[in-house]
Formats: structure tokens, sequence, C-alpha cells
């Protein structure tokens, strides 16, 4: 009997040793902080750790977060300058450094960070009306901050930022200001596209005042250009002209041409100036016979030697090929000044004959105009053009 009354004690004791290391010895995590009141009292705070206490003395308290923490409060609603109610959504950042004035200081600290927030929200938004409370975020955030940190340092808290999540002004505010806003981005449209339409025209009068100015530059430009090159061009073609007229003139003199030559080149050339429609009368003039005298000494000699003549033709032309000459009576021959005498042949036509000699016989039955018969200037010598010198006759 004896023996199990002492092992029932044993074993009580054992218990009762074992409960007591269990109340004595605390874990306290980290980040957290533990307040130990003895006998109802205040004691000491545990820090994180392994932390020894009094069994059935001290009291540990709930453990408290000293870690930042962030509070979401609901919308209040608040009265602004211009008597309008918005409701305001805040959030709190706050974190508690001391364990022992969150504990005893104040029954709640979110309770009282709440309410504190909400007071002071409507002493800084009251002094505003809703246009700068729209757009002075941060000037209500710093004032929040301000007088929150102020007013929780006694709690052991310390407040490290206050954010205005929505500011909501009531509906028909909201869309009296959606309409002014509406408004307002339409006139800037408005203007915005009038500042872009004056400036295309602007720079579209610019661009065609410049491309005027480039073309009328440009048109003067290949004006001088093209004179320029025409002057080049001209005298390129009179320095051609006259080297031509030189070399020829040159060429004509160094070669010496004889009367019956020449003569015989204004023959040539009579048939050409009678061509075209527009000649109607074909003048020649009387000093041609000059020009002629030596052709018409070889008609003479040669008609002289054949040796059976043939019957004169008395109104045969002078010309088979010249349909401007008419029929001449048969004249005597004359003597001209210079030339040798001319004798009749047979088939040739007396008159042109004593015209040829410088006789002065009628060449033609019709009037030919104010220059018949007369001197044409620039006949002086046989070389000489008498068609390139008077314009009469031409």
């Amino acid at each position: 009997m004896s023996t199990l009354v002492a092992t029932i004690l044993l074993v009580v004791f054992v218990l009762l040793v074992i409960l007591v290391i269990l109340r004595s010895v605390r874990i306290v995590p980290q980040a957290r902080a533990g307040i130990v009141e003895r006998f109802g009292r205040y004691h000491r705070t545990l820090n994180a750790g392994l932390n020894v206490v009094t069994p059935f003395i001290d009291r540990l308290l709930p453990l408290i977060d000293l870690r930042e923490r962030v509070v979401s409060f609901p919308p209040q609603p608040v009265i602004t300058r211009d008597n309008l109610v918005v409701n305001i959504d805040t959030v709190i950042y706050f974190q508690v450094t001391d364990a022992r004035a969150a504990t005893y200081e104040i029954g709640s600290y979110i309770t009282g960070v709440e309410q504190l927030t909400v007071t002071t929200l409507r002493n800084v938004v009251g002094g505003m009306d809703l246009e700068t409370t729209l757009t002075s975020r941060d000037q209500i955030n710093h004032e929040l901050r301000r007088e929150l940190d102020e007013a929780t340092g006694k709690w052991g808290l310390r407040v490290s930022r206050v954010e205005l999540r929505a500011i909501e002004p009531p509906a028909s505010i909201q869309e009296a200001m959606e309409k002014q806003m509406r408004a307002e981005r339409d006139k800037r449209a408005a203007i915005l596209s009038a500042e872009g339409s004056k400036q295309s025209a602007i720079l579209t009068a610019e661009g065609a005042r410049q491309a005027a100015v480039l073309n009328a530059r440009g048109a003067a430009e290949a004006a001088v250009l093209r004179a320029e090159a025409d002057a080049k061009a001209q005298a390129a073609r009179a320095r051609g002209q006259a080297e031509a007229i030189t070399t020829v003139f040159r060429a004509i003199h160094e070669g010496q041409p004889d009367q019956s030559l020449l003569a015989y080149q204004y023959m040539q050339m009579l048939p050409q100036i009678a061509q075209g429609d527009a000649n109607k009368v074909w003048i020649v003039p009387s000093e041609i016979g000059k020009a002629l005298e030596g052709i018409g000494g070889l008609f003479g000699g040669a008609a002289a030697r054949s040796a059976a003549p043939p019957a004169a033709a008395p109104n045969g032309p002078a010309f088979s090929n010249g349909p401007v000459v008419p029929s001449l009576p048969a004249q005597p021959s004359a003597r001209s000044g210079t030339g040798p005498e001319f004798d009749p042949p047979v088939g040739r036509h007396s008159g042109l004959e004593g015209w040829l000699a410088g006789g002065g016989g009628p060449v033609h039955d019709a009037p030919v105009g104010d220059h018949e018969g007369g001197p044409v200037p620039g006949t002086g010598d046989a070389g000489s053009s008498p068609f390139n010198d008077d314009p009469s006759l031409v």
C-alpha cells in the first residue's frame, strides 16, 4: 500500500515539474512582442526568441505584431467648402513601435486610427472646394500623415503613409463634370483643328510662293541662257557666213574669172529669177548687155562661120525657156560703146541682139514699172551682180 502511494506521489511531482517548465518557458516569434504582467501589472516586454517567466505569477498577454500594417477604411462622407458631399476612401500604412504603449495607452489602436483619419480628413477637405480636392491629392495625403503621426505617437504607432484611394462626388456632379470635360475637350479639339488648318494654309502658301519664286527664277535663267545661246549661235552663224563670203570672195579673185564665165553664170540665173507664182513680169535691165557682150560675140562668130544659115525668124523668141520675154520686131544691128558689133545670125531675134548690144530697143510690149530702162546700181563692172545690190530689181 505504501509503495502505491509513493508511486502516485512521484507521478504527480513529475507532472508538476513538467507543467512548471512549460509555464516558465516562452518562445516569441520574429517581429512579435509579448507583454508580461505580474500580479496584474506591467512587468516587462518579451522580445523575439526564448524567454523564461515565473510560472503562476507572470501572465503573458497576446502577442503584438510589430510589422507595418495596411488598413483600408470604408468610404467616408466629407463635405467640401462649396457644400458638396463626396465619399473618400483612404488607406493607412502604420507600424507598432512600442508594444507597451499600444497595449496600455489605447484600447484598440485600429479603431483609434480609423476615427482619427475620418476627423482629420474632414478638417482638411472642409477647407477646399471640389475642384481643389480633386486636384490636391498629394497635399491631402501630406496633411493626413502629419496629423496622424503626431496623434498616434503616444499610442506607440508610426504612420508612414496615407493614400486617398478614391474620391467620389455625387452622381449629378459627376454628370456635370463629364459634360464640362467633354465641352473642354471639344473646345480644345476645335482649337487644335483650327490651328492645324491655319498652319497648313500658311505652309501651303509659303510653298506656293517659294515654288512661284523658284519657277520665275528658273524661267528667267532659262530665258537668259536661251538668249545667250541664240546670241552665240547668231554670232557663230555670222562668223560662218563671213568666213564663207570671205572664202568665196578670195576664191573668185584668186581664180580670176573671165567675162565669158560671168556672162554664162548670169544666163543660168535668169530662169531661176523668173520662176515662182508671184513673178508676173520679168524686168531685164539694159545694163546687162555689157555683161553679155562676150557671149553675144561668141554667138555672132559661130553664126558667121555657119555654111548654110537658115532663114531668120522675124518674130522668134529670144529664149526658148523664158516665158516672160515677149517677141520683139527685127531691128538693125547696133554697135555698143564698148563691145564688138553683133551680126544677126539665122534663127536669132534681132531685137534681142540689139538690146544685148546696148541699143536700148524695146524688150516687151506691156509697161513694167518705174525702173524701166533705167540704170541699175552696182553694175559698173561685169564681175558684180546687179540683182543683189538694188532691192527694186528683185
